[in-house]
């Protein structure tokens, strides 16, 4: 059987057999399942490499326009799962570890799921790749090599406890070290004007402190191409790592002191920022990669031009939110200072280069930096900054007259702070939003102003994710029952889809469906007793919130209303309810402490609700520690209910929501980010909403009229849940959960009371939650919904998006690879 041109199934496993001897000094039989899977990576990266190789060569060959996708953080997942399937290998590899009597899914299973990112901004970033190499685009990501990622959450006594993730610990089987590519980054120091012999002056930067960035590549393969595009991150290392003389005169720390400050840079994603020195060392993370990237780009550049006009035909940089922004002042940088290219035409370069996606409405997001520690730490960019801020008020004021509010409200710096986004816009040609409400917001709300001057670069493209990763291998049951059922045009056409619509009313194609649904939540229910000792009930409605803790995204609403269900039945004991299963999971920010508070509330609920033998079982709640990639592939494919309630105005678009849509499950949500959309696409009939809309939210933001006393006065469920969470109900301590409580109806230090409307929405979202119930004991309705979801999900593959995104702003030309 042949594999992949000549390389036979035969081949495979000659080839396996002897990677296990050469790599492990094992058989087979005698080897662990992490020596296979060791074994088994080196045998499919044989067939990786030869692509790799042949899809830069060409790319230098043809001198080819590469699009460069610049992101804080990639949150990839497995690398051999992905690989299989995106080589169209999965089942034939199934077949070659069968016949040795191994357990593929426990060699997949030995992979460490890579810490490279956090949330949906990272899993974006990630499924963009797929797409972009999918469709025959040129493409590297840039970012970090996080050493310990964000961190490892365990839950201990129900309180979340931050350890290092040591993805490393066992090496790096999938990433190359290019040593040849290494750069100079440079920190702090003095800016010193130099006359040049022209009569020009530039600018030199002296006593500095360098760092070196190294850079490990990643291959990411494209499904049905030979296209393997790249992921670059960037480690950074010490110039000199070792001082013998220090270490001679007894001086040992000083002796790697350099080499100690170097490693902080690439240890961890996201650190604390509620310090100074935090604060620093993410101002440094983003200029390390971002600065180390620019440089190997104009490197590469300068191989085959000398006319920096054309760098915007050769090179787009895509700003993945503000992370990225300190592009448009280093780009700047790299061009007058080190090229000799004069301001004018260096700007115009710039905009015409840089791109810039914005992925929040939260104001508090807009990242901004405190000019002393800015220049201190950047004083060149400082100053490269300052004069694009006063360029731009300088047209500000041509524009609007002497406004100093207008100016001040729109500077890039202002109030002793530098406002990333405000460059990122000035300095792009392009500014999208990633759903359509996110983006009419952008536009009406958040950056009016910016949208009033700049109209033409102002963008939506709704995100979406790649259903390769996300159908193909988290669900392959379903995926083979599509594939048998419509072809697997699927795959890179994820509008074939909509061919599944008339069988929503198949008995026989609804009775598969439902019945794979069933398996994945008995797989589920497996997996949680084996790691937690709890056991849950496959006939439940799984109801699950998936996502990193923050307060808009309300898992608040959720456990009280979990509560509230449990107030009921202890009530009514008699009351007949389709018996659910809530399934909660995600990290919070190591310095957020009232989102780590709600992840103690769940846990505080889920002990008092799991362990009342009065419920009989009619509710359980979990909360599934160190939630990752590998656990959203188990967890999504077992769903029936999709937890999306974020304030309305407050999620920019969410791909959570599509990956549970893309494997029937029936979304509860508000009309909020790609919820909306989702609406558009399904009808109301095949989707839950619930709660105020973004109109209504923003009105009363503005207005201050609301008052939460007045839904605590005029509803006794929401007095008893708050009540609860003072009264030792769920914990010894009285005052462990009363920041929840005062938060929500006085405002915590000051804070705005309820600033998320969880009791405003309360009533609505359980509404929401009976209707749940009603439709899911209605089950030949119930299967309807999942299956028309499944159908309507076309819209929101990655693919889509990243045509969009190459359409009307890249410009890329799709190369084809032929081996």
């Amino acid at each position: 059987m042949v594999l992949n041109g000549t390389f036979t199934k035969e081949k495979l496993k000659e080839r396996l057999v002897e990677n296990v001897k050469t790599l492990s000094r094992k058989t087979i039989d005698t080897a662990s399942k992490e020596q296979l899977y060791e074994a088994l990576v080196f045998t499919i990266r044989d067939l990786v490499t030869d692509k790799w190789i042949a899809t830069h060569d060409v790319y230098n060959n043809e001198d080819v326009k590469i699009v460069y996708y610049l992101s804080m953080e990639f949150l990839m997942g497995r690398f051999l799962g992905n690989a299989v399937i995106n080589l169209s290998l999965d089942s034939q590899v199934r077949e070659v570890l069968d016949e040795l009597g191994i357990d593929y899914n426990a060699v997949e299973d030995a992979e460490r799921d890579p810490g490279l990112g956090n949330g949906g901004l990272g899993r974006l970033a990630a499924c963009f790749l797929d797409s972009l190499s999918t469709l025959q685009l040129p493409a590297y990501g840039c970012g970090i090599r996080y050493h310990y990622g964000i961190f490892e959450q365990k839950i201990e006594n129900g309180f979340q406890i931050e350890r290092p993730d040591n993805w490393l610990e066992n090496g790096d089987l999938w990433g190359v070290k290019r040593q040849e590519y290494a750069v100079e980054v440079k920190f702090g120091g003095d800016v010193r004007a130099m006359k040049k012999p022209n009569g020009e002056f530039t600018f030199v930067q002296e006593n500095t402190q360098s760092i070196r960035a190294v850079p490990y590549d990643y291959p990411v393969l494209g499904y049905g191409t030979n296209t393997v595009n790249t992921l670059r991150l960037w480690d950074a290392e010490a110039i000199n790592k070792f001082d013998l003389g220090y270490f001679n005169q007894g001086q040992y720390h000083k002796a790697v002191e350099e080499q100690n400050l170097a490693k902080t840079l690439s240890e961890v994603l996201y650190p604390a920022d509620d310090t100074v020195a935090g604060k620093e060392l993410r101002l440094r993370q983003q200029y390390f990669f971002v600065s180390a990237t620019l440089q190997r780009i104009i490197a590469r550049f300068k191989e085959n031009h000398d006319d920096f006009s054309k760098l915007p035909d050769k090179v787009a940089l895509q700003l993945n939110d503000t992370h990225p922004s300190v592009a448009v002042p280093e780009l700047m940088r790299i061009l007058v200072d080190e090229n000799g290219v004069n301001w004018d035409d260096a700007w115009k370069i710039t905009r015409k280069t840089c791109a810039y996606t914005n992925h929040t409405i939260m104001s508090e997001a807009l990242e901004k930096w405190p000019t002393e520690l800015f220049s201190r730490v950047l004083p060149r960019i400082y100053m490269i900054v300052e004069e694009i801020n006063r360029r731009f008020c300088a047209d500000l004021i041509k524009w609007y007259g002497n406004d100093p509010e207008k100016v001040r409200s729109m500077a890039i710096i202002a109030d002793g702070y530098i406002r990333m986004a405000f460059l990122a816009i000035v300095g792009s040609n392009s500014v999208n939003g990633v759903a359509a409400l996110h983006t009419e917001i952008l536009k009406n709300q958040e950056l009016k102003d910016f949208y009033e001057i700049y109209p033409n670069k102002f963008n939506n493209k709704t995100n979406g994710i790649t259903q390769r990763r996300w159908l193909a291998h988290a669900n392959p049951a379903l995926a083979a029952l599509i594939t048998e059922t419509i072809g697997d045009k699927w795959l890179k056409d994820l509008g074939h889809l909509e061919n599944l619509l008339p069988y929503a009313k198949d008995a026989a194609f609804a009775e598969q469906f439902m019945k794979i649904k069933r398996d994945n939540k008995v797989a589920l229910a497996g997996f949680i007793k084996q790691t937690t000792g709890h056991v849950v009930d496959p006939n439940s409605i799984f109801d699950i919130q998936i996502k990193r803790l923050h307060e808009y995204k309300r898992q608040l609403l959720n456990i009280l209303h979990a509560l509230y269900l449990y107030k009921q039945l202890k009530i009514a004991p008699w009351m007949d309810i389709a018996p659910r299963t809530f399934i909660f999971s995600g990290k919070a920010a190591a310095s957020y402490h009232r989102a780590k508070l709600i992840i103690k509330l769940i846990n505080s609920v889920a002990n008092l609700v799991n362990n009342d033998p009065t419920i009989e079982d009619r509710i359980k709640i979990l909360f599934l520690e160190n939630y990752r990639v590998s656990m959203a592939e188990r967890l999504i494919p077992a769903a029936d209910v999709s937890e999306q309630i974020s304030t309305a105005g407050k999620e920019a678009s969410g791909t959570g929501n599509m990956k549970f849509m893309l494997n029937g499950a029936i979304t509860l949500g508000t009309m909020d980010g790609a919820n909306v959309e989702i609406f558009e696409e399904v009808g109301p009939e095949n989707i839950v909403i619930f709660g105020m809309s973004a109109d209504e939210v923003a009105a009363l933001y503005a207005s201050g009229a609301y008052n939460p006393w007045d839904a605590y006065n005029m509803d006794t469920n929401i007095q008893h849940i708050l009540t609860q969470l003072i009264n030792g109900s769920l914990s010894d301590n009285h005052d462990l959960f009363r920041e929840i409580y005062e938060a929500l109806l006085n405002g915590y230090h000051g804070q705005v009371a309820d600033e998320y409307f969880v009791l405003k929405d309360f009533a609505s979202y359980a509404q929401g939650h009976e209707k749940i119930g009603e439709l899911y004991r209605d089950t030949e309705k119930w299967r309807q919904m999942a299956i028309i979801n499944v159908a309507k999900s076309g819209k929101f593959s990655s693919d889509r998006t990243i045509r969009q995104y190459n359409d009307e702003i890249w410009k890329l030309d799709e190369v084809k690879i032929n081996l």
